[in-house]
């Protein structure tokens, strides 16, 4: 029988984190978005928490990064190989302690963005960490699912379901794949995630487990939050929920980051749901508006009293599409 995956608020080993690499991809974000992983680094790297092993995927961008990062205790420069940097989503989940790590197929969300090397991600990462991989053949990406260390995984129907995902899967199908790869005993479905989402509505983005039997969501900010009504279905839909030990599950409200556009005010999944359980700290994306992350982060106090809550910028790196979390993954104790 498989074990549960360990929550992420679990000790950890390390944290492995995607270095952005190609300037092909970022464009003039290229710059400030390896100034917000920076921080990111700086912040994980902290005494007493991570140890850091920070993958580049491009031989060019490696003495940058190591230069970027000399005499940083606890930061691991790796030379490594991916066509962008969400390595919860193309690495390797790991098991209980990280003896071993359970690898997926991954098809570029959906063969949106198929770039090279992505696929070779999880290989990278069993090898370096010593993990060995155990293979699933079927698509899931990691961000897609949350879990409780006890057997409760929350998604999304609009991803895990979606047929450019898996063919002819159905909820019964999903659960028996998770249940015998990640240990799932009771999965939590929600419906969709996030307008403009192009993950196709990964639950990292839209609800997340902070303790067990509680999950955070959001509530939307201001006039004119896009994902107003998405928020409040999902809060609903927990309300009415048990988790794997048939406890009820309570909802923690927390502020979204309102509405965030591009350059041509097309909303974006800009998510305070994205931040990062490390060791002794808990890293919160902010976009702009330092009001709702501020309460944000008030809120995850009260779950996390015992660790630092940070806010750091994160407006670059969603401008690639995601957040801390899609960027990182955690090695369990």
């Amino acid at each position: 029988m498989t074990l549960p995956i360990p929550a992420e608020w679990a000790p950890h080993r390390a944290m492995w984190v995607g270095w952005p690499s190609h300037a092909e991809l970022w464009e003039a974000n290229l710059e400030p978005a390896q100034a917000e992983v920076e921080a990111l680094v700086r912040a994980l790297a902290g005494p007493g928490r991570e140890r850091v092993r920070l993958l580049v995927g491009k031989p060019e961008a490696l003495d940058g990064a190591r230069a970027r990062f000399a005499g940083v205790a606890g930061v691991e420069v790796i030379d490594g190989r991916f066509g962008d940097i969400w390595l919860r989503d193309t690495g390797p989940i790991f098991g209980e302690a990280s003896r071993t790590a359970a690898a997926f197929r991954f098809n570029g969300w959906g063969g949106k963005y198929e770039l090279e090397h992505d696929d070779t991600v999880a290989d990278q990462i069993g090898q370096t960490s010593g993990a060995p991989l155990t293979r699933n053949d079927f698509i899931l990406e990691g961000g897609a699912v949350d879990h409780d260390g006890q057997g409760t995984i929350l998604t999304t129907r609009q991803c895990v379901l979606n047929p450019n995902r898996n063919t002819g899967w159905t909820e019964e199908k999903a659960e028996a794949a998770l249940a015998g790869s990640l240990g799932a005993r009771k999965v939590l479905w929600l419906g969709e995630g996030l307008l403009n989402d192009h993950t196709d509505g990964h639950v990292d983005n839209l609800a997340r487990f902070v303790a067990p039997g509680v999950v955070a969501c959001p509530v939307a900010w201001g006039k004119g939050d896009p994902n107003d009504a998405v928020y409040d279905t999902v809060a609903r839909t927990l309300s009415q929920m048990t988790d794997a030990a048939g406890a009820p599950i309570r909802v923690l409200r927390l502020p979204s980051p309102g509405f965030v556009g591009d350059e041509d005010e097309k909303p974006v999944p800009a998510s305070h749901m994205n931040f990062l359980i490390a060791n002794g700290a808990v890293i919160v994306p902010t976009y702009g508006d330092d009001r709702p992350a501020d309460l944000a982060c008030q809120g995850l106090k009260t779950i996390f009293p015992d660790r630092e809550i940070i806010p750091l910028p994160s407006i670059a790196i969603l401008s690639g599409g995601g957040s801390f979390h899609c960027i990182t993954q955690q090695e369990p104790a």
